[in-house]
């Protein structure tokens, strides 16, 4: 009878069904449209500051929040007197009788080749086995199998080609046990109370790790990096957690973990000025901290965290300025977008939609101005044209040239020098055409369409463990807010287009201007290219629950049930968004809503 409910489960996809079955519920609570209409404007209450109390409730969310984000994190302890090993050969001693089994190295930046080798007399030396370390093994810990007949005396690693970096050398005998040996480099045997028993995501690199954690600490150690294919400032904020933690796993995640959860209070103020009130700003706040999206992806050691923040803090100051013509919102605007472009060029897609919405407030300031028989706004936009250089293209343009500081330092090219120039401008045209004629085949890739709907998530790290567990981390919806806030982008269409709600077109513009590239875009691409796009879901529904609210005070039970659900499924998911151990049989059953979750 079990095996029979169990089937019937899989076969009948009852979680998602339940899931829409949920939202369809939600939706009948929505009022008449045409009777409820958000202000276009910001009123007096939505502009003042944050009183204790309603700091205080922030300040609760976020923090329950970053216990959550930083838990599991990664080692605070971690090999880090790497060795640069070009034209190098070290001599490991073993003091054990035992014949070395394995040799398990942590590795530091830098791509090469080794030979390991055995001698009894350092005279004559008999190759064993060989390591590559290549782009995908830096900052991991690998195991090379010895397979030695009898024990060696000297056992050498010798260097072959490339530019590689150690940090750490372990041997272990075929029982496991680790061998004592002596060393000829020290540097290379000074740690050996951080060796784990296998290579995890706890101790090791994990997906794109291996590109921008690396390049953090060549930017830290004025090597020229390696990962040329984004704007530098991204690597340079990474490795602000690699000077407060050393270069660790921990430390390379920590400065997109905290950029995560500063995300949380920057979602709340961005509500309040859109919704005002305290209350609808904080289920916000929390349907962003139950995103499964926003927690897994900020968690990893890539730059998205810190554009996406750009992303938002872009469309929260040019709210404010729309709301009130505020200079400071439109300056602090223009300097999120220029730290934001300087991170990775999504945010120039943000930009895109922040001049459509420019555009738009001039040209219905004009409209009225002429329907009204007011004088033309003609003086405060030849003011505000200035203005808008300054903070959108000259402030932007400064950051973005400055964030190639360390490429500048490697080379010795002074700032404002010709030659450091040259270097920014080669560094475009590369950027380009790496995107442009990327070709490469991925088993979790993944389309434009597909994210919308949640359909094929992205394994960062999977790892099977002997007792029939297994151990994955995975980059995808929460399916309540992508689903929810996909067809609350129908309403917000339905508002802006047959009632002219501003609001509404803003909401839809911030969403669109970082999705609707992505539909010309031909290159490799995953769940994560969502994340910008993804974040807006939440105003977008919070959208809804003003109008819901407003219509019924009592429909503020509605609202806070979707947030608990919201949350609900965050706990239930949260084994494969950290990356816990799962059961493997249990886990199809329980996680894998649509046959196309690979979780």
């Amino acid at each position: 009878m079990q095996a029979f409910f169990r089937e019937l489960w899989k076969a009948s996809h009852i979680p998602p069904a339940i899931c829409l079955a949920f939202l369809l519920l939600f939706f009948s609570f929505l009022p008449d449209l045409n009777r409820c209409r958000l202000p276009a404007v910001r009123t007096r209450d939505q502009a003042k500051a944050l009183t204790r109390r309603e700091a205080f409730r922030v300040f609760l969310v976020t923090a329950v929040y970053a216990v959550f984000a930083f838990w599991n994190l990664g080692n605070l302890a971690s090999p880090e007197s790497f060795v640069p090993m070009a034209d190098r050969s070290v001599v490991l001693m073993p003091a054990s009788a035992e014949a070395p089994a394995k040799l398990m190295l942590f590795t530091g930046v830098g791509q090469g080749e080794y030979s390991i080798e055995v001698s009894e007399d350092q005279q004559g030396w008999l190759p064993v086995a060989s390591f590559r370390q290549d782009h995908v093994s830096v900052l991991k810990w690998n195991t090379v199998d010895l397979e030695l007949d009898s024990p060696a005396a000297y056992l050498r690693l010798r260097w072959l080609s490339g530019t590689p970096w150690l940090g750490e050398l372990v041997l272990f005998d075929g029982a496991g046990e680790r061998i004592a040996f002596s060393c000829s480099e020290e540097n290379l045997h000074d740690e050996g109370d951080l060796v784990p028993e296998k290579q995890t995501y706890h101790n090791s690199s994990y997906f794109d790790e291996i590109y921008h954690a690396r390049t953090a600490w060549e930017h830290l150690h004025d090597i020229w990096p390696y990962e040329l294919s984004h704007p530098p400032l991204g690597k340079e904020l990474l490795s602000l957690g690699i000077l407060l933690f050393g270069m660790t796993p921990f430390g390379w995640r920590f400065s997109g973990t905290l950029t995560g959860v500063l995300m949380l209070p920057v979602m709340y103020i961005f509500l309040r000025r859109l919704y005002g009130g305290r209350r609808i700003p904080l289920l916000g706040t929390v349907l962003l901290a139950s995103g499964f999206l926003h927690y897994t992806q900020t968690r990893i050691a890539t730059i998205d965290s810190f554009s996406v923040l750009f992303v938002l803090l872009m469309y929260c100051f040019m709210y404010g300025w729309l709301s009130d013509d505020s200079p400071a919102d439109l300056a602090l605007c223009g300097f999120s977008f220029g730290l934001g472009i300087a991170c990775k060029w999504i945010c120039f897609y943000a930009g895109a939609g922040l001049a459509l919405l420019w555009i738009g407030h001039w040209i219905r300031a004009f409209v009225l101005a002429a329907r009204e028989k007011r004088p033309l706004p003609a003086a405060a936009f030849l003011r505000n044209v200035p203005f808008c250089l300054f903070f959108f293209i000259l402030i932007p343009g400064l950051i973005y040239y400055l964030s190639y500081l360390p490429y500048g330092r490697v080379k010795g090219f002074p700032v404002f020098s010709e030659p450091y120039t040259r270097l920014v401008l080669e560094n475009q045209t590369f950027m380009f055409d790496y995107h442009a004629r990327l070709v490469a085949q991925h088993p979790y890739a993944s389309r434009w369409y597909q994210w919308i709907l949640n359909i094929r998530p992205i394994l960062y790290y999977l790892e099977y463990l002997p007792d029939g567990r297994h151990i994955d981390i995975a980059a995808f919806n929460n399916p309540l807010i992508c689903w929810g806030g996909l067809m609350s982008l129908a309403v917000l269409l339905w508002e802006a287009v047959t009632r002219r709600d501003r609001t509404a077109a803003f909401l839809l513009t911030a969403y669109l201007a970082e999705l609707v590239p992505w539909v010309f875009i031909t290159r490799l691409t995953f769940a994560y290219h969502y994340f910008a796009a993804s974040v807006f879901l939440v105003p977008a529904l919070c959208y809804l629950f003003w109008i819901m609210e407003k219509a019924s005070p009592r429909r503020k039970y509605v609202t806070l049930a979707f947030t608990a659900v919201s949350v609900f499924l965050f706990l239930f998911f949260f084994p494969v968004l950290c990356g816990l151990p799962v059961d493997n049989g249990k886990s199809k059953l329980v996680f894998s809503w649509l046959p196309t979750w690979p979780i």
